[in-house]
């Protein structure tokens, strides 16, 4: 049988309908989370006055959570300890307004994780909106929380606000942490910039996750040449929010001074080769080992390409609180030989 013939412009018909069937289908999801929030809260509320009033101990709870899944058993989240969830919810928040806040449009299981892990009014909203905001899953919020990333995010060293008109620079800024956190790696002290990349190539997703939405990666060790000579960046990557090419150099040691040069200089290259009219300027992004905003301040200081510079922070071969207290070879060795029987050779 064959196929009936369309009209003209069925097609976007029905991309149109499609697209309005998943908003729909994305504001019930909403709706019902927002209810349930909205529920949970509201349970909280009458548990925290109780508890207040009442002193309800935890046999009451437990009374609760059983009677309440005995007469709802097609619902989940009466157990004792999602009880005792929603009176720290209600607890942190006696004067929600739903609708009007970012906590309510979280998944529950989101929400635990803030009130479990942030204590602070303010940063548990500054996590919530960037959950909104990325999309986050709840193993990448704990994640974000647990690198601190509220007292990273946007305080690298940089010359945004002279080389970006103000818009872009605003953003440019809050996209650059210091230091960055690469705890999935650990690398020997006599590691260079090759393992360095080596490493955070090997571990691209972690590294893109570190890195913050909006980065496509383009390569490694990009080729340039410039009046016969050639040149190679250790990563290139494309933010599609700034609309502009992010060259990456990195550095084993110490920030000094002339890795300034040597990155406008790329940034000078990839802006005549590579970028498009619609393209803003490139910005280049210098991560060492440590860096000293002090003597960045003065290395950025007349450069009118946009740069910035920060430090990362490596997983340690040991913890801390081990190094010092594991055995040597020696006392090893020696251990072994008062437990060989005698007679043995």
């Amino acid at each position: 049988m064959s196929a009936p013939q369309l009209p003209d412009g069925y097609a976007t018909l029905l991309g149109d309908l499609k697209q309005q069937i998943r908003s729909a289908q994305i504001r019930a999801a909403l709706s019902v989370n927002r209810e349930l929030i909205h529920l949970y809260w509201r349970i909280g509320q009458v548990l925290v006055e109780r508890q207040k009033n009442a002193r309800w101990g935890a046999k009451v709870l437990d009374q609760l959570s059983a009677d309440l899944r005995q007469e709802f058993p097609d619902m989940k989240g009466f157990s004792t300890t999602n009880l005792k969830y929603m009176r720290s919810f209600a607890a942190a928040y006696p004067d929600l307004q739903i609708g009007q806040q970012s906590v309510d449009q979280l998944p529950w299981g989101h929400l635990v994780s803030l009130l479990n892990t942030v204590k602070d009014p303010a940063q548990r909203e500054w996590y919530a909106r960037a959950t909104i905001q990325h999309g986050w899953s709840r193993n990448v919020l704990i994640h974000q929380i647990e690198s601190r990333l509220i007292e990273r995010q946007g305080k690298a060293s940089t010359n945004f606000d002279r080389a970006l008109p103000a818009p872009q620079s605003e953003l440019a800024q809050q996209l650059l942490k210091d230091p960055y956190n690469f705890d999935f790696l650990s690398l020997h002290d006599e590691a260079v910039e090759r393992d360095l990349e080596k490493g955070l190539l090997a571990h691209l997703r972690d590294f893109m996750l570190e890195l913050g939405v909006g980065f496509a990666f383009l390569g490694s060790q990009v080729h340039l040449e410039v009046a016969g000579q050639d040149y190679y960046l250790d990563l290139l990557f494309y933010h599609v929010k700034l609309r502009c090419y992010v060259v990456i150099d990195l550095k084993m040691r110490t920030f000094k001074p002339e890795y300034v040069g040597k990155m406008n200089f790329y940034l000078n290259v990839v802006d005549d080769q590579m970028r498009h009219e619609q393209d803003a300027p490139t910005i280049g992004l210098i991560l060492c080992k440590t860096q000293d905003s002090v003597t960045a301040e003065y290395a950025l200081r007349g450069v009118d390409k946009p740069l910035g510079i920060a430090s990362y922070q490596l997983a340690e071969s040991l913890p801390a609180d081990l190094k010092g207290q594991l055995p040597s070879i020696q006392e090893l060795e020696a251990e072994l030989a008062t437990l060989q029987p005698e007679g043995d050779a």
